[in-house]
Formats: structure tokens, C-alpha cells, sequence
């Protein structure tokens, strides 16, 4: 019988879309793949290629009584794993984060079954610094991984942030300026949190440009729905064609014509713009838990693959100063494409799967 891997991730897109791109390296390798995660997280699961899923009680809280109840559904959650690893026979469980990844790697644990957890984010979150301590091995996405506790740097192994198949064919993609009097392609992309500051003062920004960029702009952007009527007159009295719609579902095909990219500084967002090798312009969202998207941008800042402007910064003007430079010479745009893409680890999904692997012989 083929080995069985438990993958554990939390409820949001961040943690599941990494955890299905290891899921499929594996299953090509003739794992069998059993997924741990809550109710959220099946919102995301609809494609993952599990031929079981365990849902697992977790939670969090504030205050006596809520760390009260976490401790109550953790503790429940924690059984119900340890049945399900002991029914599975379970060779190794990996843990990418969020709070039902917790009972799955707490269970292994408990059975001295060999584990591993993959950081998404250049900040170690909250259950990955708790559990890193314990696990067998942990898998940074970015060279400046923060939070680490004492102790566990020597177990931490830089391989980078698994993409979807469609990105990471993009890296082999040569990045080609815009010339003479060509369209400029510039995609705004906002994440659902906080996604109100770009859909609202990008558009405003990009029709500050002279007329000289502004006439060759050709912009498609993510924006909340309630502010897509604002934005498309924004576009429309500025001669700017655009299109604006409130999900792109063809990104790669996005990414592959851009010459620009505004967004937010998401783990995935700045591991598809170094694969990709893509100029941007981030705004870390200011809410973010420890901070974690400045510092996920900085990875892209720091070889020169970005420009950042703290939320608390952004202005029309600001965000006009930052752009028109960038657009305005196509000799740095192929510079930040090149600095964006020294950044890049395009077999990260593959490099994980080898760590697994390893962890689990």
C-alpha cells in the first residue's frame, strides 16, 4: 500500500492553495493524501486530491472564557486526529498553518509520527511558532523568515512558496517592456481585506499620469464590488481603457501580459511576481498579524523587484510619484523584472515534496 500523508491546513486561501500544489506533487509520486481542515477551509477544497477529508475541531479565543472554549475544541480536535492517524496509519503529517492544522500536528506528535510544517509568510503565524519547537523539520517561503524561537533556526530549510502549475510556467517567460508608443499593461489586484484603499485610490492615481503614459495605459483591475461603477468612470473621463470586474479567474493569462502590477503583499502574491519576474507596486495591508506582509514585500524590495508604500503612506499623489517613473522608463521596468525574478523559487512545490519525503523515511 502507498504511504499516506495528512495534510493539515487552515481555512483560508493562503494556507490551501500551497497545501494542494503539495498534495498534487505527492499524489504523482503515488502518495495517498488525506486532508485535515475545518469548515472554512472546504470552501477552498472542492479541487484538492484527497480521497479523504477529516474535518477537526479548533478554534481560538479571547479573554478566560474564549481561550476556554479553544482549549475545549483544540483538546476535541486533538482526538478526533489521533483516531483518524492511528485508522490511517498516517507516514508523516504536514501542517501549513491556521488553527485546524494545530490538532492534526498535536496528534502526530502525541504518536511520535514524523511531522512538518510549511510558513507561508515571511512571519512565522501564530500556531506555526507555537508548534515549530516540536516538529521534525520547518519549510520557510522567504530568506528573512521572522519570529523563528530559539532553537529552531537549524531546522529551518528555505524552499519557497508552492505556485500553481500555470505560474510557475511563467518563469521561463522573457519579460518584454513596453517600446515607442505600445500599450503599457498594468493589473491592479486587491485581496478581499482591506481591498477598499486600492480599488479606490488606484484608479485615481493612474489618471494622474500625463497624457504621454496615460493615452498608451491599458489597465485591468480587481475592485470591490461596491466601488466598480467609481472606478470605471474614473477610467472612462481619463481616456484610460480599462476593465474592472471584482474577480479575475484567469490570473496566469493576467500576469503573463503585464508590465506593472499594484496589489497587496500576500505570501502568494509576491512569490507568483518573482516566479513571474514582474515590476510592482505593494501596499502591505496594515491589519496583517505581526506585520507579515512588509515583510513579505521586502523580499521583493530589497533585490529592487518593488516599490512599497505603507498603507499609512498611500495618497493619489504619493501613489502617482511612485508610478510614473516606473512606467515612464522601460529600462528599470526590465530591471525590476529581472530583480523580481532573482527573488523567485519556482520548484518550490517540488522542493517540498522532497522535504516530506525525506522527513517521513
Amino acid at each position: 500500500m502507498s504511504k499516506v500523508c495528512v495534510v493539515a491546513a487552515g481555512g483560508t486561501g493562503g494556507h490551501m492553495f500551497p497545501a494542494e500544489a503539495l498534495a498534487r506533487e505527492l499524489a504523482a509520486r503515488g502518495w495517498r493524501i488525506v486532508l485535515a481542515t475545518d469548515h472554512r477551509g472546504e470552501q477552498y477544497a472542492h479541487a484538492f486530491p484527497a480521497e479523504e477529508r477529516i474535518a477537526l475541531d479548533a478554534a481560538t479565543g479571547k479573554g478566560p472564557i474564549g481561550m476556554a472554549r479553544a482549549g475545549v475544541a483544540i483538546t476535541k480536535g486533538v482526538l478526533q486526529a489521533r483516531k483518524a492517524l492511528k485508522r490511517l496509519d498516517a507516514a508523516v503529517v504536514v501542517g501549513f498553518g491556521g488553527y485546524p492544522s494545530a490538532p492534526a500536528l498535536l496528534a502526530a506528535l502525541s504518536q511520535k509520527r514524523p511531522t512538518l510544517l510549511h510558513e507561508q509568510n515571511a512571519v512565522l503565524g501564530r500556531t506555526n511558532r507555537w508548534l515549530s519547537p516540536y516538529v521534525g523539520a520547518v519549510a520557510a517561503s522567504f530568506p528573512n523568515l521572522q519570529r523563528v524561537p530559539q532553537g529552531v533556526g537549524a531546522r529551518v530549510s528555505l524552499i519557497g512558496n508552492p505556485v500553481r502549475a500555470d505560474i510557475r510556467a511563467l518563469y521561463e517567460r522573457p519579460f518584454v517592456a513596453p517600446k515607442g508608443k505600445g500599450a503599457i499593461q498594468v493589473l491592479v489586484t486587491g485581496g478581499s481585506q482591506g481591498a477598499r484603499i486600492l480599488s479606490e485610490t488606484a484608479p485615481r492615481a493612474l489618471a494622474a499620469l500625463p497624457e504621454a503614459i496615460r493615452g498608451r495605459l491599458k489597465v485591468q483591475q480587481q475592485s470591490r464590488p461596491e466601488t466598480l461603477e467609481a472606478a470605471r468612470q474614473i477610467y472612462l473621463e481619463a481616456g484610460i481603457d480599462a476593465e474592472v470586474a471584482p474577480f479575475f479567474r484567469d490570473m496566469a493569462q493576467r500576469l503573463s501580459e503585464a508590465h506593472l502590477v499594484i496589489g497587496r503583499a500576500g505570501a502568494s502574491t509576491c512569490s507568483e511576481l518573482a516566479v513571474a519576474g514582474l515590476p510592482s507596486v505593494l501596499i502591505p495591508l496594515k491589519i496583517a498579524t505581526d506585520d507579515h506582509q512588509r515583510f513579505n514585500a521586502d523580499s521583493l524590495v530589497q533585490p529592487g523587484g518593488a516599490v512599497m508604500i505603507l498603507e499609512d503612506d498611500v495618497t493619489v499623489d504619493g501613489m502617482t510619484a511612485a508610478i510614473q517613473p516606473i512606467l515612464s522608463d522601460p529600462a528599470r521596468l526590465s530591471a525590476m523584472s529581472a530583480a523580481a525574478r532573482s527573488a523567485a523559487l519556482p520548484d518550490a512545490t517540488a522542493a517540498l515534496a522532497d522535504m516530506v519525503e525525506a522527513v517521513a523515511s
